[in-house]
């Protein structure tokens, strides 16, 4: 499995990265902790270099998404355009519950290197069958609050598709 390195980001994503979280299936207890630093961020603070303005706010986007707080994800992912707004856009909703919502959102999501990346990654933390968003909706429907393996191996896939896909709106915001 490709290790997720926060260290190669800017020192005030790093921080947030280093909070050490498994985000569980559903909306969570938003992380007060990290209310301040989340509250600071900013394109100028978080990344001095911008090549993808909506690639950054994506990031700052699942930043939140990743500490819990979902409204504040949503406010910003539902301005993005293009696949990477609605990719994070269908992960708020998957995490809500609201699987028909997260589903319409993902239908806007088209090939793209996170699932790529996250076809073999999944597999190497038990799911079977590939990479399906839609499936994988639908997985977490199920095993949502059951305390089953099964459920940690849904929210060990959703922190990897998480760590990918913020992995990639950096390098797109960065051009790193």
């Amino acid at each position: 499995m490709t290790p997720f390195r926060p260290a190669t980001y800017h020192p005030t994503l790093a921080a947030l990265w280093a909070i050490d979280r498994l985000p569980v299936l559903g909306p969570g207890s938003p992380n007060e902790s990290a209310r301040p630093l989340l509250a600071a961020l900013s394109l100028e603070t978080a990344f001095p270099a911008v090549r993808d303005r909506e690639a950054a706010l994506a990031c700052i986007s699942g930043l939140w998404l990743y500490q819990d707080f979902l409204d504040e994800s949503h406010a910003i992912s539902q301005d993005l355009g293009g696949w990477i707004g609605s990719y994070w856009h269908g992960i708020m909703h998957r995490r809500e519950p609201d699987a028909g919502n997260a589903k319409y959102w993902f239908r806007r999501v088209d090939a793209n290197p996170v699932y790529e990346g996250l076809a073999p990654q999944a597999a190497e933390l038990g799911m079977k069958g590939g990479w399906d968003p839609f499936a994988f909706v639908d997985r977490c429907e199920h095993e949502r609050g059951s305390g089953s393996p099964g459920e940690l191996v849904c929210r060990r896939v959703q922190l990897c598709e998480i760590q990918l896909l913020f992995d990639c709106c950096f390098r797109l915001a960065t051009g790193r």
